[in-house]
């Protein structure tokens, strides 16, 4: 397998991969998100199991299901996309007083490591 072949297996490995650990962290199943999804009932796990992979609109529909951005989705480094969007939709109203304490708190956190 040459270099560009195995960058296309690394890709379907991880889209299909992302979208399983997405759909544990929302306790969703398979059956349940294809049909939220408008598709049948095998779509996910047909995504799942590596016999298939979303088209481009498909791909930006289980975004938007996740409530993701095509970049978050594809950051190896956020591990929970949804929560993360969740605490910056809450911070959205914070004063700015209340958003330093919060920086400082998340530097804070992120020293520990």
């Amino acid at each position: 397998m040459d270099e560009i072949e195995q960058s296309i297996e690394n890709g379907k490995e991880f889209v299909k991969n992302r979208i399983t650990r997405l759909r544990l962290q929302a306790n969703i199943s398979e059956y349940q998100m294809s049909l939220e999804l408008g598709q049948n009932r095998s779509y996910i796990q047909s995504i799942s199991s590596g016999r298939a992979m979303p088209s481009m609109a498909g791909f930006f529909n289980i975004c938007d299901y996740f409530n993701i951005t095509p970049a978050e989705f594809f950051d190896p480094e956020i591990q929970e996309p949804m929560l993360l969007n969740e605490v910056y939709n809450s911070l959205k109203s914070l004063s700015d007083k209340d958003l330093e304490l919060i920086r400082i708190i998340a530097q804070r956190l992120d020293n520990r490591q």
